[in-house]
This record gives C-alpha cells, sequence and structure tokens, in this order.
C-alpha cells in the first residue's frame, strides 16, 4: 500500500486554488478522444502545469485513471528501473492495482517525468501497437531524452510542447472574459485603437503580467491575496529548481549550462542582449559550437527560449538562421522582473525614467511569440543594425519584421527603417508594439499597442487545410 500511494497517485487530496483556465485543455481534450492510435507526449518545463492539466482532463475524460510518477520512482525504489517489455510493465502495475483497470476505452495511463527512464521511451512504441490502454506521457526534459533514446518511437507518439500562461490566459485568470477580449480581438483585426478607459485596463493588466508571469504557482499566489512577497519567493524557487535540475540532468556539462543560465538576464541588459561566449567560462576563442549541448538542455528542457539571428531574410526563415549569434530569454518574464526588480514593483507599474523596460518588454514578447507556435529569430546586419524580431507571414508567405518599444520613443528605429528600405528582402510590412494606445500606419509600419501582441497567432498549427481535388487524367 505504501508504494501504490508514492508512486500511483489518484491525488485524492483537493485543491482549493483557482482552477486556471488553459488553452491547453481544448488541445489535449481532442487528442484523448481523437487521436486513438497514438500516443501524446507532452514536453515542458517544470511547474508549467503539465501535470495537473493531464490529470484533471483524464480523471474527467476515463474511468480509470492511473498516475506514475517516475521521477519519484529513480529517486526512490526504482521499482521500474528494469522495466524492458510491456509485460514487465503491465506487471508493476499490477502490484500497485488489484482491482481490474479496464481496457483503453475507459483506462489511461499516465506516465509523469518519463524521461528519468528514457528506456520507456522505446517501449511506447509497442504500448500503442497493442492498444491494451491508453497511454499519456509528459516531461521536463523530453526532447533530450529522446536524443538519447536508441530507438524512437516514430509514428506512435505525437509531441507536443507546453508552456507558462500566455497573457490571454492570465486576463482569463485575473477575470477579464472571453466575449470582451473577442471584441478587443476585433479592434486589432481591423487596426482600430482601444477607448482609453480599455486601454488604460488592458495596459495595467498587462503590467501586472510582467510582474506575476505566468507560473501557475506565482499566478495563484497573486489571486489569493496580491501579495508580492509569496509570488517573488515562488519565483526564487522555480528558478532555483530549474537550476539545480540542470546539475542533476547532465552532470558533464552542469558547471557551464548553470552560468549560460545565470547569465542571461544580465545579457539581456547588454545592448547587443546576445551570448557572449567569452564569458560563460573566461576563456577567449570560444564559440556557439563549444556549448552547443548546453544549449540543447536550455532549450529543450523548456526553462530558456532561444532566438536565432538572421542577417540576410527570406521566406521561411529557418533556411537563413545562425546558429552563431544567439539569444537566450527566460521561459517566463516573471522570473525575469524577480531578478532585476524583486520586491519593488514601481519600477514597471510607474513610468521611471532612470528604468528602461525594453529587455522586460522584449522577453515577455518573446514569450507570447513561443507559446503561439512561432519559431523565434531576430535581425542582426552589421551595416544596418538589429531589429529585434523575424517571424514568418505564412499567409502572405513573407517575414514579417517585429520592433519592441517600451518609451516615449517608439516612433524612433532606424534599424527597422534600414531593413524595410532593403528592395532585396522584397519585405513591405512591419510592426512596432509599445504603450501608445493609438493605432496608425506610416509606410509599411503599423503601430499597436504592447497588449496586441497576444493576437500574434500561427494560425497554421491548427488550421485544417484541404487541397483541391485532382483533375481527371485520360489514361
Amino acid at each position: 500500500m505504501s508504494g501504490k500511494k508514492k508512486f500511483v497517485s489518484l491525488h485524492l487530496i483537493l485543491y482549493f486554488r483557482k482552477m486556471l483556465e488553459r488553452k491547453f485543455t481544448q488541445y489535449l481534450e481532442r487528442f484523448l478522444t481523437k487521436e486513438t492510435n497514438k500516443i501524446l507526449l507532452v514536453n515542458g518545463a517544470r511547474q508549467i502545469g503539465k501535470s495537473y492539466i493531464i490529470r484533471y482532463v483524464g480523471k474527467r475524460l476515463f474511468s480509470h485513471f492511473v498516475e506514475i510518477n517516475l521521477k519519484e520512482d529513480y529517486e526512490g525504489e526504482q521499482v521500474f528501473a528494469d522495466v524492458h517489455t510491456t509485460d514487465d510493465l503491465y506487471m508493476r502495475l499490477s502490484n500497485f492495482y488489484t482491482e481490474p483497470l479496464g481496457d483503453k476505452s475507459d483506462t489511461l495511463i499516465f506516465l509523469d517525468e518519463i524521461q528519468s527512464y528514457p528506456h520507456l521511451m522505446t517501449l511506447l512504441k509497442f504500448l500503442c501497437q497493442e492498444g491494451r490502454y491508453r497511454y499519456i506521457a509528459s516531461g521536463s526534459q523530453l526532447g533530450v531524452a529522446l536524443s538519447q533514446t536508441p530507438s524512437v518511437p516514430l509514428g506512435s507518439v505525437t509531441i507536443q510542447q507546453m508552456y507558462p500562461l500566455d497573457f490571454e490566459e492570465f486576463l482569463w485568470a485575473t477575470g477579464i472574459g472571453k466575449k470582451w477580449i473577442e471584441n478587443i480581438r476585433e479592434k486589432y483585426l481591423r487596426e482600430e485603437a482601444l477607448d482609453e478607459s480599455t486601454h488604460n485596463i488592458l495596459l495595467k493588466r498587462f503590467q501586472y503580467y510582467l510582474l506575476v508571469g505566468g507560473l501557475p504557482e506565482a499566478i495563484n499566489n497573486y489571486l489569493e491575496d496580491r501579495n508580492m512577497v509569496r509570488v517573488r519567493q515562488t519565483h526564487r524557487d522555480i528558478y532555483n529548481l530549474y537550476r539545480i535540475d540542470a546539475s542533476q540532468y547532465d552532470r558533464e556539462h552542469k558547471l557551464s549550462i548553470r552560468k549560460i543560465y545565470d547569465l542571461i538576464p544580465s545579457n539581456l541588459e547588454n545592448k547587443k542582449k546576445r551570448i557572449v561566449y567569452k564569458n560563460i567560462e573566461g576563456k577567449k576563442g570560444k564559440t556557439f559550437s563549444d556549448y552547443a549541448n548546453e544549449f540543447e538542455y536550455l532549450t529543450n528542457s523548456g526553462v530558456t527560449l532561444e532566438v536565432s539571428a538572421i542577417s540576410n531574410p527570406h521566406f521561411p526563415l529557418v533556411e537563413s538562421e545562425q546558429k552563431r549569434l544567439v539569444k537566450l530569454y527566460l521561459n517566463d518574464v516573471g522570473l525575469l522582473t524577480s531578478i532585476l526588480y524583486e520586491l519593488n514593483v514601481n519600477a514597471v507599474l510607474q513610468n521611471l525614467t532612470s528604468i528602461n523596460l525594453g529587455t522586460v518588454y522584449e522577453s515577455v514578447v518573446a514569450q507570447e511569440l513561443t507559446a503561439h507556435n512561432f519559431k523565434l529569430h531576430y535581425y542582426d546586419n552589421k551595416q544596418k543594425g538589429e531589429v529585434d524580431f523575424l517571424i514568418d507571414d505564412y499567409k502572405r508567405l513573407k517575414v514579417l519584421p517585429l520592433e519592441i518599444k517600451s518609451g516615449k520613443d517608439y516612433t524612433e528605429h532606424s534599424a527597422l527603417n534600414r531593413f524595410l528600405n532593403t528592395t532585396e528582402y522584397g519585405i513591405d510590412r512591419a510592426c512596432v508594439f509599445s504603450n501608445e494606445r493609438k493605432v496608425h500606419r506610416k509606410g509599411g509600419i503599423i503601430y499597436l499597442p504592447i497588449y496586441y501582441c497576444m493576437f500574434l497567432q500561427n494560425e497554421q498549427q491548427n488550421d485544417v487545410v484541404i487541397l483541391p481535388e485532382l483533375e481527371d487524367v485520360p489514361l
């Protein structure tokens, strides 16, 4: 019985905290009801709510829900360490559950923190083929674990990335209704500004999001009593947890991983904001290739967001990205403001001339773009300068540059102007986001309020695209 409590958790303890509504919930429900022949792997950093959502949806859709925390098992009795066949797994399950589990129509097995045992990744293929039960797995370093798996179960699994709450989800959590947001979305689509009152409400919510961020525990602490001392303690705890995870998971590179992670806030405060490789270990001549494993860990574990440089932009951007010039952002803007400003919320809430919020604004936009399925790039050219972000506009099959401004000089952007005037790029549109309420165009540049960044969506990820029928060909 003690083993059951430790490894297979039914979580009968009630959570009295607010159930945070997530967009991922709808995706998970669709997958579990429609994709019946595949296993879902949910990847993402720790403490972003993966297990909570899987548990919530799994218990609602299935009569039998079995949860196994493989990280706890790995750190404890290692009951699943020598599981190499489906029969081995079924036997371990039977040790914890004496009651019948049913079949794939009513039983879901949740393998949490599966990266603790990379060999179980290979087993997923055979569990899927046998189809005795439905399975779902999650982990915080699945990308790294898959690279170490001798036989990746291609065709049997779907990998989906999960992130902290984006700004729209934060609005839901703070009492903003979906209908109200949809009305604002219509304004965005028509390129119209909001009235002064609505603008002030949204801008204030955006500032609070900069302080609280999108980590569920931090948001719940904020919602309970708005006590930023508790919120900041949560940020410190999670930041340290990410650092500890790095040293436990990759012992060979742990010191340089932690050094790179610790350097992110100070790097972002520099003019160029990118990683200076000689500063990692204090050695000249170092390049990206010397730290490729470290960068892979930090990005695949979900604790950082990588932005690759583009010097000669053409659609699609992936064809011209450069790995030698990389920026890293923290996965959550609340962690960044916690490090930069600690408990001084006025640094964000008040328009202090001594504080440059450019780094914070760029970080939150990077977080939004990543959550909305965009791959992150920025423009870097010695002659023309830098532009904050470049994204693929799949509808127009062109590149869309984005400039993020936190101050009143939002119309000053010489690098962006030179970028648009480079005819060989063939780019005729750009967006500038700032605190300004008014929406207006000047040439090919549209000026938008910063909170409108929540409506930048890579819809290609969700669309259903049907090819036209082929013409009949006479034989």
